[in-house]
């Protein structure tokens, strides 16, 4: 019975979109007028909405520009090459939308240095990489990465609007804003790698302790071998020059010239490294889940001040200056992308209260505003990956572009296209990449939002 009924609610969704061409569908029978006439679109936002703000240089070369599968091939909407906006700004009858901004500012080498430019009458302001209000988002040069993002963040977006268009919304633009997910992969990344530095540190630490340990317990003078093997070890690791192999050369050569000479043979010493990787891998391990488990509750408290962030530029920067129909995405569940299947059930779980705290703020935030459509993406987007079928979709696991250095440089849907897929039919799988949709989802997502828009009479 619920497969029949959401079967019954995508068809409905189809039946939305198939007025682009003319008539909208509008709720009241026999009457196919469109309720509200937008006379431009307006986006915000990051790379779920970035219309080609990187299809330049290098990236162009490659055969990328949006966060899909590029290029066009065949009528449906499985190899459109659009995202969800595209696929609006159609059924509202406007031109096709384009990105505000193009450019990069990365490696001149390998052609990801290419000026900034704004495009006089594209109001597609996403950009892949950008976040709510921070200027360094992923992919900025300084993260350092040689893509050279731009990551506008949303705030300044809106204000580049502002300056474009005489400081004022008419009140007869459809204004999209969906942002939020780079903030919360930026600070997971910030996580992970501060809980890694972590790790790292007390393995080492615990090599050492127990190598040094071994080793001089063969000594007549266990504790003034230790201290000495441990100064070798030391002055070893401080070199350049350093390897593993070369510290652990180091600490031999001590302790057989503090008195334990058996240790000189391999034979000897070689468990006692392997004891020592054993002791600091557990270590390590130990040490890294503990930081992270220490500082997850910081991160559901950033997402969250992200949330009222997003809240504040929708009343204070759109609101205020005359926006009148504003439909703002919450996030999705990105515990449920390949990305977050990848992680730890402790990763996963903290990956949902993150985008939990995120969206409960749009909800307070936003709540009883007439001129602001709140969509329910996530709730939508958990569905999908429980109940795959009624939507079309084959895979919601796997991502659908070969991500390999040698198939994508990039390893990024950003320079997937339509030679670099995987084998087989993956045109209805739900994403290109570990957290970015298909054509085919993006198409999903603009039915889902145009329902919406039907029942709040704004279509």
């Amino acid at each position: 019975m619920r497969q029949t009924k959401i079967a019954l609610a995508v068809m409905a969704m189809a039946a939305v979109l198939a007025g682009c061409s003319g008539n909208s569908g509008k709720p009241d029978a026999g009457d196919q007028t469109i309720r509200v006439k937008f006379a431009s679109q307006v986006s915000f936002g990051d790379s779920l909405s970035d219309l080609g703000t990187y299809a330049v240089g290098g990236v162009k070369a490659m055969g990328g520009g949006k966060y899909t599968i590029n290029g066009a091939s065949g009528t449906g909407p499985e190899f459109s090459g659009k995202i969800w906006l595209e696929h609006m700004a159609a059924q509202f009858g406007l031109p096709a939308p384009c990105a505000a901004m193009t450019g990069l500012d990365g490696d001149a080498s390998k052609n990801f240095s290419v000026p900034v430019t704004t495009k006089a009458g594209c109001y597609g302001y996403a950009q892949g990489g950008a976040r709510i209000t921070n200027p360094v988002g992923p992919g900025h040069k300084l993260t350092g990465s040689p893509l050279g993002l731009l990551t506008v963040p949303v705030a300044q977006q809106v204000k580049n609007h502002l300056a474009a268009v005489g400081g004022k919304f008419k009140g007869d633009e459809i204004v999209f804003v969906m942002a939020g997910g780079n903030d919360l992969l930026f600070n997971l990344g910030a996580l992970s790698a501060a809980a890694t530095a972590a790790g790292t540190a007390a393995g080492t630490t615990a090599f050492a302790n127990s190598l040094i340990s071994q080793l001089a317990a063969g000594t007549t003078n266990p504790q003034a071998a230790a201290q000495s093997i441990g100064l070798a070890m030391a002055a070893e690791s401080a070199k350049p020059t350093k390897t593993d192999a070369s510290v652990v050369a180091a600490a031999v050569t001590a302790a057989v010239m503090a008195g334990n000479t058996a240790v000189a043979a391999p034979a000897v010493y070689g468990p006692m490294v392997a004891k020592a990787q054993a002791e600091a891998t557990a270590a390590g391990t130990k040490a890294g889940t503990d930081y992270a488990a220490a500082h997850a509750a910081e991160q559901v408290v950033a997402m969250a001040t992200a949330g009222r962030e997003l809240v504040a530029i929708v009343k204070n920067q759109l609101l205020s200056n005359g926006a009148k129909y504003v439909t703002v995405n919450n996030l999705p569940d990105v515990s449920t992308t390949p990305s977050g299947l990848a992680q730890s059930a402790a990763n996963q779980q903290l990956i949902l209260a993150m985008v939990k705290a995120f969206n409960d703020e749009l909800t307070k935030g936003l709540a009883g505003i007439d001129t602001v459509l709140l969509i329910d993406v996530f709730t939508s987007a958990r569905d999908q990956s429980t109940n795959p079928a009624p939507y079309g979709l084959t895979n919601v696991k796997d991502h659908a572009c070969d991500l390999s250095a040698a198939k994508n440089p990039l390893g990024s849907s950003l320079a997937c296209n339509l030679n670099n897929l995987k084998p087989g039919d993956v045109g209805r799988y739900s994403f290109a990449d570990d957290t970015l949709p298909t054509p085919y989802n993006y198409w999903l997502l603009a039915r889902f939002v145009s329902e919406q828009m039907v029942v709040k009479r704004w279509l």
